[in-house]
Parts: C-alpha cells; structure tokens; sequence
C-alpha cells in the first residue's frame, strides 16, 4: 500500500508540474514593426511642437522689432498671427505629411 501511495504521488506531482508549465506565460517577440511606428510618430510630434514653438519665439521677436521700429500696432499683430500660422501649417505637415509625401 506504501508503494501505491507513492506512486499515486508521484503521478499527481507530475501532472501538477505539466499543468503549470502549460498554464505558464510563454516568453515572446516584442512588436517591433509597432514599435517603430509608435516611434516614428513620436519623433514626428516632437519635430512638430519644436517647429511650432520657433514659430511662436520668431513671431514674439518679429512683432516687437515692428513696434520697435514705429510700425502700426494692428499690422504688427497681424504679421505675428502669419507668422504663428505658417509655423503652425508646416508643424501640421511634419506630424500628418502632405499629400505628396504623407507620414506612415
């Protein structure tokens, strides 16, 4: 009888062992064409919030020369406005591309 329960042990231990290693997460591949994306369009966010940023630094320097120079306050305002919108449109177009080149 001290055999059998040994045995009867043994066979229970093995079948709890093969069910934890069929249960047990399997080791894999990072989604490395994912990753890449998920990067790329990270670098494009940041080459756009950079160019957006100069555009609002050379917009705030281009309106004070204008009313350091005697312009007219309305079109100092509105040539720093051009300005922020032309740097606002190239940013569109490094993060989303053209219609020519879009981004992937």
């Amino acid at each position: 009888m001290n055999a059998t329960f040994r045995r009867r042990a043994r066979i229970s231990t093995l079948v709890l062992v093969g069910a934890a290693l069929l249960l047990s997460p399997v080791g894999g591949y990072a989604q490395t064409p994912g990753m890449e994306r998920r990067q790329n369009r990270r670098g494009n966010r940041d080459d756009a919030r950079e160019t957006r940023q100069q555009g609002r630094h050379d917009a705030r320097d281009a309106k004070q020369d204008c009313k350091d120079a005697g312009g007219n306050r309305m079109n100092c305002r509105h040539q720093k406005r051009e300005m922020k919108q032309d740097a606002r449109g190239q940013a569109r177009d490094q993060k989303w591309g053209t219609d020519q080149e879009p981004n992937k």
